[in-house]
């Protein structure tokens, strides 16, 4: 038997309308049989074009408010029946069941209607039972029967239809079938999430993918999953790649800690921030954080938590930078940061960021939640006999906020609302601190009357002790060792401010 079907009967029940007529008056000029129910019936109708309801078909009305239509043996046989297997055939004539070649079909606005609010009730009513089966049934028989599960793959049939005169082939009804079940287990997936309240079990779907240009390095392939048009609006420059997405993710991670402060601008590579700072303007606040690190300036992300003004975009200008990343742009600013062809520019979005922080690990998964703890000034307890002044409080929380979205062993120095150095990723606390130290040195930076934060507690005095020599007067830190008081101690022989914030920010 040919694997190329002409198609000659087609079942339509869809609950948006929008794309279809093109379809449906193709499928009419090609003399194929229509099917249809309620409100696509009447649309179909309204075209002129004829149609038979399937009530006619299955001797049964719409019944319990539309709730039940479709599901039906003459319906359905119609679909599953397989036409090389002579018993199938011999039943479809035994029961007058007409063959069913395409369905279109699509499902309510379950994910929608969720987002929207509504009620439960209503959110319950938008879960399809008619639709998802008629999306399975038509799926599994790709043999035969062609299935059309979403308006997203309207344009795919008509070229279809149009070019093929109706006819499909096994290799086309396949294709479409793989949609169909991607359609229908995303669905399935939404409506769980909504009931699932068992955090070990986890589920995830995400229909929108994109295909980078490779991954981490050149040899790897690399797609991003999500939405990111509902992110960022994307004015001028190059694609993104894999590492760019990993930095704009830090980037955007980092300035959600200073959302609602003075301007910040912040400058990363390789998802850390090399330069930070907040000032009253925010060309103060970039020129403060480029002096923090020039030269790893070079090639980063930039991100502002405010409008990026003329002055600011001047002197981005001068540097070579990936992208610059800020909720809004003034005109002129925008046409100077396009003066570099590949310069991407973006506009941030105000978006909910997941609250489930996702990575593959072995042959699985890690999820946690999100940490949305950002230290602040009634989170701190002082420890020290010395307590921090207004300025190293506001110093201590800036730095915090830094070594939060700082990659493990951390440690973080600030002065006057600038990220003077930090060291980053290393295997020792002491080795993170030593390196801080260097940096600042290296980049003419006075330590004395700086404030230090880590990511973790100090479980000897050491890094104290080396802080304190190279003039940090005030020390932020979870606590929580069993030999905190060795630190606390050396502190008040030495007239160094400690504050304790019981959290701890590993970022591994």
């Amino acid at each position: 038997m040919s694997t190329t079907k002409t198609i000659q009967s087609a079942l339509i029940s869809v609950f948006s309308k929008e794309g279809l007529e093109p379809i449906v008056r193709q499928l009419n000029s090609q003399n194929v049989t229509l099917y249809s129910t309620g409100g696509t019936e009447d649309f179909i109708k309204n075209l002129g074009i004829p149609v038979i309801p399937v009530e006619d078909v299955t001797s049964y009305p719409s019944i319990l408010g539309g709730r039940v239509k479709t599901l039906h043996p003459k319906v359905f046989g119609g679909i599953l029946n397989r036409q090389d297997n002579e018993s199938d055939v011999q039943q479809m004539q035994e029961f007058n069941i007409p063959q069913i070649d395409l369905v279109i079909v699509d499902l309510y606005p379950f994910e929608k209607t969720v987002a929207s609010g509504a009620a439960e009730a209503d959110i319950i009513e938008k879960i399809d039972i008619g639709g998802i089966s008629l999306i399975r049934a038509a799926a599994k028989n790709f043999k035969d029967t062609v299935i059309v599960a979403s308006v997203d793959q309207y344009s795919l049939l008509l070229d279809m239809i149009t070019e093929q005169n109706g006819a499909t082939t096994l290799e086309d009804r396949k294709l479409l079938a793989t949609k169909a079940f991607h359609v229908s287990s995303h669905y399935d997936t939404a409506i769980f999430n909504y009931f699932n309240t068992d955090e070990t079990i986890y589920k995830e779907s995400i229909a929108g993918g994109q295909v980078l240009r490779y991954g981490e390095n050149p040899h790897q392939k690399g797609f991003f999953f999500g939405d990111f048009d509902a992110m960022f609006n994307k004015v001028h420059g190059k694609e993104l790649s894999y590492n760019n997405l990993l930095d704009v993710d830090a980037a955007v991670n980092l300035i959600n800690e200073f959302k609602n402060d003075g301007p910040t601008f912040a400058i990363l590579k390789h998802n850390n921030a090399c330069g930070l700072a907040t000032r009253t303007t925010i060309n103060e606040a970039y020129l403060a954080a480029l002096a923090c690190d020039p030269t790893s300036a070079f090639g980063g992300v930039l991100i502002s938590n405010t409008k990026i003004d003329i002055a600011t975009a001047t002197e981005i200008n001068k540097l070579f930078c990936e992208v610059v990343i800020a909720p809004e742009y003034d005109a002129e600013a925008t046409t100077i940061l396009q003066e570099k062809k590949n310069r991407i520019i973006l506009v941030q979005n105000e978006v909910a960021l997941p609250q489930k922080q996702v990575r593959t690990c072995l042959n699985g998964v890690l999820v946690q939640e999100r940490n949305n703890i950002t230290d602040n000034k009634q989170a701190l307890t002082t420890v020290t006999i010395t307590t921090p002044s207004d300025q190293e409080i506001q110093d201590l929380i800036f730095a915090s906020k830094i070594c939060k979205n700082t990659k493990s062993n951390t440690i973080v120095f600030a002065k006057n609302g600038t990220l003077i150095a930090s060291g980053t990723g290393q295997t020792s606390r002491v080795d993170a601190l030593l390196q801080a130290i260097e940096k600042a040195r290296n980049f003419g930076f006075d330590l004395q009357g700086a404030s230090m934060a880590s990511d973790a507690f100090f479980p000897f005095p050491d890094c104290v002790e080396i802080a304190k020599n190279a003039g940090i007067t005030a020390v932020i830190q979870p606590g929580g060792s069993i030999k905190d008081e060795l630190s606390i101690n050396y502190c008040n022989e030495n007239k160094v401010a400690m504050v304790f914030t019981g959290t701890r920010h590993f970022k591994h």
